[in-house]
């Protein structure tokens, strides 16, 4: 028999504060805008940008497990294998795969929520109903989602993003650079979806990572996505870390093309196609046809041999 949505989530001691105070509200117009923001994006991530960027938030900022999710009855072990510690003779530990709700406090003491974990392979609607009772019961108002997507565009511009929200006034600002799409679906996805079906409002930001950094890691798209979740929620968020972290990796990418004359062909080719979208960019779209510029395609191919070396050079 299939778990109720409710079964599939733990609600720990430690969020009995959050509980008193959505208990003293009288209704919905009385919440006080608590945000639920999460990185749940799985495969639909680009360089783990969405999942670093939680993870930079966890390490620079005070905060405690408020509720569990049962990985076992979501995620498909055998599709993630966790790690396993095997010592001499013996296996010493299991690393299993977590989905965790963290209250969280930013550098000014407001409150906000993150959940954090693997991406849900099974019972996604029921997973999702579970994460709408939390938003219910815990009193949020917002939810947020944060995510990144491989783009032709180089790593030597900022980093670009595309919003998206179930009502347009919540991301007015933002440029809409897409017609009418079908993707393959994703729980963060849904999760959306869902909340703007029950008059939730939920938003996300995905920022555009170079197609040939989608594998390997991407530091700048993680500063970029924390610096909007900032300006999209009012949260005062650090970001020194990370920042330190994409102007290394800058200096290191920089390095690993000037090796390769073919390399930076690609990159000056892209830089182009950027610089021209952004003088025009009313009516232009990030994939429309500006300029002779290689395919998706064919970027990966150019930085085939580019991307095998970072991971060797990651294996050392």
């Amino acid at each position: 028999m299939a778990q109720r949505p409710e079964e599939l989530v733990e609600l720990l001691p430690e969020a009995e504060p959050f509980l008193a105070r959505e208990a003293q509200v009288t209704g919905p117009a009385g919440r006080r805008g608590l945000v639920l923001v999460h990185d749940l994006a799985g495969e639909f991530d680009a360089a783990h940008a969405g999942a670093l960027a939680g993870s930079h938030l966890l390490a620079a900022l005070p905060h405690r497990v408020i509720a569990r999710f049962d990985v076992d009855s979501l995620v498909d072990y055998r599709a993630h294998r966790p790690r396993m510690t095997f010592h001499g003779d013996r296996y010493e530990s299991f690393t299993a795969p977590e989905i965790l709700l963290h209250a969280v406090e930013d550098d000014a003491g407001e409150p906000f929520l993150l959940l954090h974990g693997a991406e849900p392979d099974f019972a996604w609607e029921r997973f999702v109903a579970a994460v709408g009772g939390l938003v219910e019961r815990l009193g949020v108002t917002s939810v947020v989602a944060l995510q990144a997507i491989p783009m032709p565009v180089p790593h030597t511009r900022p980093v670009t993003v595309t919003a998206h929200a179930t009502r347009r006034t919540l991301i007015e600002d933002y440029p809409v650079y897409w017609g009418e799409l079908r993707i393959p679906g994703s729980v963060a996805a849904l999760l959306e979806l869902r909340m703007g079906e029950a008059g939730v409002d939920a938003f996300g930001v995905a920022a555009h990572v170079p197609h040939y950094l989608a594998q390997a890691t991407f530091p700048a798209a993680s500063l970029t996505l924390v610096e909007h979740l900032s300006r999209l929620t009012g949260l005062h968020l650090p970001t020194q870390a990370l920042q330190e972290a994409a102007e290394a990796h800058r200096t290191e990418v920089d390095e690993q093309i000037a090796r390769s004359p073919e390399n930076a062909a690609v990159v000056a080719a892209l830089e182009q196609q950027y610089d021209q979208f952004t003088a025009v960019r009313e009516g232009s779209d990030l994939l429309g046809d500006v300029g002779e510029v290689p395919s998706g395609e064919e970027i990966g191919a150019e930085f085939e041999r580019f991307l095998a070396e970072q991971e060797r050079r990651g294996g050392e």
